[in-house]
């Protein structure tokens, strides 16, 4: 299974600016809604426990830049900050419990779940190259532990992957553990995700909204709370990509329309941060009265970020933050 952050999908659906066009793609989803199946249950296992989340650095980072992501995984299970620090990042994720509460089979682990922040391991020489396949991703994701584990590979900005800015900007998927050592032998299968640093090949697909779209209305683009368009646009597909991981690990978890290109838990709500968002606007978000920086989510160690809406099972609505 390869479910991917559509680049060319969420051009399509956020940037639309024929009315006609957006009225049929509301009908659409409205008819989902109607019939019940949007993020359908396909009776898969869903991830639980301790599942620590592996970053796999490839290529050239600075050491501010990785820490946005780090500080991004951390604040998901963080309860140490303030009631003014909130919204935050842990109240977004906290969301995602609501697809355990309705899988019957996984009722008494439902709330067991939690993300700490793993390895982190460097590969600045591009021991691959600097164009790479979707098997070589998975190759770069087995470098990380393959029990218990959500591998990361974020690839730097000179990186090309394959179907990067044409029709992806990240993928996640699952692959069979290559590591010898298991309880018998058994077979395993381990998670991971890739996200492209979008900033120098496509930041108005995969960066967006802190990047002028290529396609629809240019309006201004958002400061980004990190002061970088690239790592912030990163934070934006991984946290999707996330949401998806753990409630649709192995493709038949939550979700709906075609196992190799399927809605899920963020992506059934393209171009969502705020309440108001329509194609092309982002939604009324919070703005740091210094810096001008738009932001959804308070996180670890002062940290802001912008995240997507996630799809709530129980109301049929893309919930937001704020």
């Amino acid at each position: 299974m390869a479910s991917f952050i559509s680049a060319q999908s969420f051009v399509k659906l956020v940037f639309f600016i024929s009315m006609c066009q957006i009225c049929l793609a509301t009908r659409k989803l409205n008819e989902l809604v109607q019939d019940n199946q949007l993020l359908k249950y396909h009776n898969g296992p869903l991830l639980s426990g301790k599942i620590s989340v592996n970053l796999i650095w490839y290529g050239k980072f600075e050491p501010s830049q990785r820490a946005i992501v780090s500080d991004f995984v951390t604040s998901l299970s963080s309860s140490s900050l303030s009631h003014e620090s909130q919204p935050s990042v842990a109240t977004w994720w906290k969301l995602t419990e609501k697809y355990y509460h309705l899988t019957h089979s996984q009722k008494r682990r439902r709330s067991s779940l939690s993300l700490p922040l793993g390895k982190q391991i460097l590969d600045e020489t591009y021991s691959l190259g600097k164009s790479l396949t979707t098997e070589q991703i998975v190759q770069l994701a087995s470098k990380g532990d393959q029990s218990n584990a959500i591998n990361v590979v974020l690839t730097s900005s000179d990186v090309t992957v394959e179907g990067f800015c044409m029709s992806k900007c990240g993928t996640h998927g699952s692959s069979s553990s290559t590591k010898s050592g298991h309880v018998k032998g058994k077979n395993y299968k381990f998670a991971y995700i890739w996200v492209g640093n979008s900033e120098a090949q496509c930041p108005g697909q995969c960066a967006w909204p802190f990047h002028q779209p290529i396609y629809g209305p240019q309006a201004p683009a958002l400061v980004a709370p990190n002061n970088d368009v690239g790592l912030d646009g990163m934070v934006i597909n991984l946290a999707s990509l996330l949401a998806g991981t753990v409630t649709n690990p192995f493709g038949n978890g939550y979700f709906q329309g075609s196992a190799e290109a399927p809605l899920e838990a963020a992506s059934a709500c393209p171009g969502v941060y705020g309440k108001g968002a329509y194609p092309g606007y982002a939604g009324n978000l919070l703005v740091d009265p210094t810096t001008g920086a738009s932001y959804n989510a308070h996180g670890a160690n002062g940290r802001r970020y912008l995240l997507p809406a996630l799809y709530d099972p129980s109301t049929s609505t893309c919930s937001t933050l704020v």
